[in-house]
């Protein structure tokens, strides 16, 4: 099964479904505590003469078991248990008062053991650098008679749950060896009853359960360790969760980070893309995330590949919470939405190597293409894919968001402030490249505001942002335009090689061209004007008109398949930025990506292979030169 052979409706169905679900988490209930620090106050000890931290702010969130708990019930679940141990100190307090009042049933939650330490997690934060842990709980021993008690309160809940997650966190939890046996007897008596493991150091230990793990935990029970910044391709990651499902006989999630999720049950092996992030990202509790999601999803009756699909989109808004183990709600769900902006073939976008091409020729072939296509509407972007006579942008964007983001300090700031917002700027356009512009500059409000250089009566609107960033892009195009006019350059001096050529070989084929860009409409016709191929697309050019949630490529593509009832091998679009890339996949149409060195208007350019690869191209081609293949490939007969 694929990715999209689910209902239309599967998202809002899930999110319906589960409201009645039931499930109990059973594991190390932790609690994450971030102290963050203020550097600017520290002093010395006149006791110890050793400095002293401030803590300007204090949080507490569930973190382990009750993180997986906290994230149901946020996305909604009918009832949620806990069964687990905490101590009767004051963090055991805390985890039970979080629990109690997000309406959690805490009956199988024990604080009989004297001697047990509540597992914590403090982390010291100086700004948004986290700094070395301290960590309560470590050297906890599990009594038997506690052991006991805990399979009764497990069994107990089992018996009225649909789903049960077994969650094993650190070595000294609750969930020792012979803590796992006595689990195991319980699994047993309960057939109808799904259990999902979710274990750190010993998911080789249970018996008759499901798998969630990722792919280095997968490796080590595999007999196959490898080291945690050793890269597990996807090859390797499909064949272990295949044989992770033989050898246990039930269903096994394996999740790849960023490239999403693999799925291996009785009816095969289901590939579920990694989704595209924009922001700064906080793995801490995403797995917990994909846990609880799945768990719904199971506990409600859906399938695996739908629980998966689920999870993924909940663990890409949670990611995106930064210094906290956050949770997704239905709405933060409904608004990503069941299409994604899925990240395609990874491996192969870093790996040129891989690449497959047309015999003879520079077109990539990234995806096989239906065998009958029938071209009818193209849909073109323009910097980068027309015209290059913005080329450069990107150098004038980055030190105006640099600046901005530095405020008074640009000038002063350290080396490694300097770097990190750097850095940080050049992520960002990495991944804007092709939105609006005015949606990049809604953008670097957000930036301004994290590294708080900047005043907040100081910091502008995105529109402000805007001004600031067209006032110096205009500095450079209008003396090109000028030298355009003054006839010192020539219309071709500005366009992609050969483009010239297939807009007026779509055109006379009879193929309803289409000018879609983020740059403010009314810059982009009078540069088309300017160009010499305005008149190829009569009319049909699109471009930014004032408002963020408007955006015109996506526009387009909707206005192009409502009224002329298409289908997707109908419409072909030509970009050089992941945005029109995505929108065009999402509908089943035909994506060419222009991976084109600008500066010189021909020839590859390796960052944009990559990019329009994870975007979702079908084919990336450096330039037009090689018209006749590209077209004789998109179904055009060559004369």
């Amino acid at each position: 099964m694929s990715v999209g052979e689910n209902s239309p409706n599967w998202l809002e169905e899930s999110l319906t479904a589960i409201t009645e679900a039931r499930v109990t988490v059973f594991g190390d209930f932790c609690l994450d505590c971030y102290w963050l620090i203020d550097p600017d106050l520290a002093e010395l000890s006149l006791e110890t003469q050793l400095p002293v931290h401030r803590v300007r702010q204090q949080r507490y969130s569930l973190g382990g078991a009750g993180n997986v708990v906290a994230n149901l019930v946020d996305l909604g679940i009918g009832q949620v248990r806990a069964v687990g141990l905490i101590g009767q100190d004051l963090f055991g307090r805390r985890i039970l008062e979080l629990l109690q009042r997000r309406g959690v049933n805490c009956e199988g939650l024990l604080q009989d053991q004297l001697d047990w330490q509540t597992l914590v997690f403090c982390k010291p934060c100086l700004g948004d650098v986290e700094q070395n842990r301290i960590d309560f709980g470590g050297f906890n021993e599990l009594a038997p008679e506690t052991a006991d008690e805990l399979a009764r309160r497990l069994d107990q809940a089992a018996g009225q749950s649909g789903v049960v997650v077994l969650n094993q966190q650190v070595p000294a939890g609750i969930s020792t060896p012979e803590m796992v046996r006595r689990i195991n007897a319980v699994v047993a008596s309960h057939p109808s009853c799904k259990f999902l493991v979710d274990s750190r150091h010993r998911s080789e230990l249970y018996e008759g359960c499901w798998l969630k793990l990722n792919t280095h935990e997968a490796a080590r029970m595999l007999g196959h360790p490898r080291a945690i910044d050793k890269r597990i391709p996807a090859d390797e990651a499909r064949d272990f969760a295949e044989q992770l499902c033989k050898r246990t006989g039930k269903p096994v999630f394996l999740t790849r980070g960023e490239n999403g999720l693999i799925v291996a049950d009785e009816t095969g092996l289901h590939e579920i893309p990694g989704i595209g992030v924009i922001e700064r990202t906080d793995t801490v509790g995403a797995g917990d995330t994909v846990v609880s999601a799945i768990c719904a999803v199971l506990a409600s009756g859906g399938d695996t590949v739908t629980a998966a699909r689920f999870a993924n989109i909940a663990a890409s808004i949670t990611v995106r919470k930064f210094q906290t183990t956050g949770t997704a709600s239905p709405e933060e769900i409904r608004q990503i939405g069941p299409r994604p902006d899925y990240v395609y073939s990874p491996e192969l976008a870093e790996d040129p190597r891989q690449a497959r091409y047309l015999r003879s020729t520079e077109i990539e072939i990234v995806t096989d293409l239906p065998e009958k296509i029938d071209i009818r509407h193209a849909i073109f972007d323009h910097d980068g894919t027309i015209s290059t006579l913005r080329e450069g942008w990107e150098s004038i964007m980055e030190p105006m968001m640099v600046r901005a983001i530095l405020g008074s300090r640009y000038e002063d700031a350290g080396e490694g402030l300097y770097h990190k917002v750097a850095d940080a700027v050049q992520r960002f356009i990495d991944k804007t490249t092709g939105i609006q512009t005015l949606a990049q500059m809604q953008g670097l409000v957000g930036l301004v505001r994290e590294f708080g250089c900047v005043d907040e009566s100081d910091i502008l609107d995105m529109h402000g942002y805007k001004e600031l960033y067209n006032r110096e892009l205009l500095a450079m195009v209008r003396p090109r335009l000028a030298k355009l006019r003054r006839g010192e350059l020539e219309a071709g001096d500005f366009q992609i090689k050969n483009v010239r050529r297939i807009l007026e070989e779509l055109h006379a084929r009879g193929v309803k061209l289409y000018l879609a860009s983020g740059s403010d409409r009314e810059d982009v016709v009078a540069e088309a004007e300017a160009l010499g191929y305005a008149h190829f697309f009569e009319g049909r050019i699109f471009g930014a008109v004032g408002d963020v949630r408007v955006e015109a490529k996506k526009v387009v593509l909707e206005r192009i398949f409502r009224e002329h009832d298409l289908h997707g091998e109908q419409l072909v679009t030509f970009g050089d930025g992941p945005v029109e890339i995505r929108h065009t996949r999402k509908r089943g149409g035909v994506c060419v990506g222009i991976a084109s060195d600008e500066l010189r208007r021909k020839g590859l350019n390796p960052t944009k292979r990559t990019r329009l690869i994870r975007a979702g191209a079908n084919l990336v081609i450096p330039d037009y030169s090689q018209l006749d293949q590209l077209m004789s490939v998109l179904g055009f007969p060559i004369s």
